[in-house]
């Protein structure tokens, strides 16, 4: 029996599907041309029409803060249960946070 592959998407069906209407779009470059500053609240909403700096899907829709660059990718701090995470994320998969 083959032993079934545990890639990066494994188990994103549901998760990395975009809207119909938004299919095979690119991103809109206001989004792409927001600057982050470091200390900014940022939401991890990743584009699935864009592999690359995508960040594993059990960070989806958390939110995160801004700590540097690295290149095009920024460098971001969020705590998973009570740890530090370190994530390198290219633009295209996040948004500001909005505040409630």
């Amino acid at each position: 029996m083959v032993k079934p592959s545990q890639g990066f998407r494994h188990k994103t069906r549901k998760l990395l599907r975009k809207d119909v209407r938004k299919r095979g779009a690119v991103p809109p470059l206001s989004m792409l041309m927001l600057d982050y500053k470091v200390g900014d609240k940022v939401s991890i909403v990743p584009n699935p029409a864009i592999y690359e700096g995508m960040p594993h899907r059990r960070y989806f829709g958390k939110i995160a803060t801004v700590t540097g660059r690295r290149g095009r990718a920024y460098v971001v701090e969020m705590l998973l249960g009570s740890k530090k995470k370190l994530l390198y994320v290219m633009p295209e998969h996040l948004r500001p946070h909005k505040q409630h």
